[in-house]
């Protein structure tokens, strides 16, 4: 019978990635490229069960405002985007109505999550705009029926202060874990409901600095993919409580296609089926990620400041996590269900 039922799973998975091939079309270079600001970080990407379109949240950065420093990076929303052809093509559609406080404030990294019926958004808030980095940061939860209509749940309890860039993975036991960036370093925290959270003090990834973890199940292995502003560091695990390191980073090299460079920063991935997909922003005007100089007004110049999104399909070859050749048409289908 335990053979029986490999088969079947077998061949359903099969079925599924045959029909996943056969709808694939091509991804534009760069794949958005936000209308208003210029500046499409950090993407989460989630499928709308209400009107049936794949839909794209980001920190909206204020690319296109000469600003001192930084600021560009502060004041921002989080933008939406969507996508009716299953995910090729984008569309800008505003901003997530999720402003918590009067006056001009700033909203990191989202990530959104469906459980239950209802839509779970996690984002980052700081309080007003600055020239430089600082301010104190706070992880916000909001709900939603539809993303569209969303409701402050209030700030989420964790041991540790000053969080950005949470990434939750529903567990096979039912629970959810989040893990989020604190000084340099991944730590996590579990849930049963998504709205009461039990951390942990010690780091589950501290080998090297990073951000903008994403963690996601493909191909029977857990992977924590971080952000190393040079591509992104790689860790695999069977319990989602050990990691080990990958030798090889992703996403860490230019390639041919527009604006795919210098290397992928903060992103998201999709799995489905036997197939994933990884979605991260680029600086396409700067030779390295974090090489902003500054002109000498203190502002950061124009095609340093913006920034895009991309797309590359994942494979796992010989237990390694790698992306497909960038260099030619990156296929994609995420299929409306």
């Amino acid at each position: 019978m335990k053979n029986l039922t490999r088969l079947i799973t077998a061949i359903l998975l099969a079925c599924f990635a045959m029909q996943l091939a056969a709808g694939d079309r091509n991804a534009p270079a760069p794949l958005f490229r936000d209308p208003v600001t210029d500046g499409a970080a950090d993407p989460c990407v989630i499928y709308n069960r209400n009107d049936h379109k794949w839909y794209m949240f980001y920190t909206q950065r204020r690319a296109n405002s000469e600003t001192c420093d930084v600021a560009y990076c502060y004041g921002n929303a989080i933008g939406m985007a969507s996508s009716d052809d299953n995910g090729a093509t984008w569309v800008y559609r505003g901003t997530a109505a999720i402003n918590v406080q009067p006056g001009h404030n700033t909203y990191w990294a989202p990530d959104v999550v469906y459980h239950n019926g209802t839509y779970h958004m996690f984002v980052v808030f700081i309080e007003g705009v600055r020239n430089h980095w600082g301010g104190g940061s706070q992880l916000l939860h909001y709900t939603s029926p539809d993303l569209w209509q969303w409701h402050l749940e209030g700030p989420v309890k964790l041991p540790q202060g000053g969080v950005i860039d949470p990434t939750l993975l529903r567990m096979p036991d039912g629970t959810w874990r989040m893990w989020f960036k604190h000084d340099s370093k991944s730590y996590y925290a579990d849930s049963r409901d998504l709205f009461n959270w039990r951390g942990c003090d010690d780091a589950a990834v501290s080998e090297r600095p990073h951000e903008g973890a994403k963690a996601f199940c493909f191909k029977g292995t857990y992977w924590l993919v971080v952000d190393e502003w040079q591509g992104m560091g790689v860790y695999h695990s069977s319990d989602c409580s050990q990691w080990t390191r990958q030798e090889q980073r992703i996403l860490d090299t230019r390639s041919n296609r527009r604006d795919d460079g210098p290397s992928g920063a903060h992103g998201d991935v999709v799995v489905c089926g036997d197939r994933a997909w990884v979605f991260y922003f680029t600086h396409p005007g700067r030779t390295e990620h974090s090489n902003a100089p500054h002109d000498e007004n203190d502002n950061i110049p124009y095609a340093l400041r913006r920034s895009v999104i991309q797309v590359a399909e994942l494979d796992v070859v010989d237990g390694t996590l790698v992306v497909k050749d960038r260099n030619h048409d990156v296929r994609i289908y995420l299929p409306n269900e």
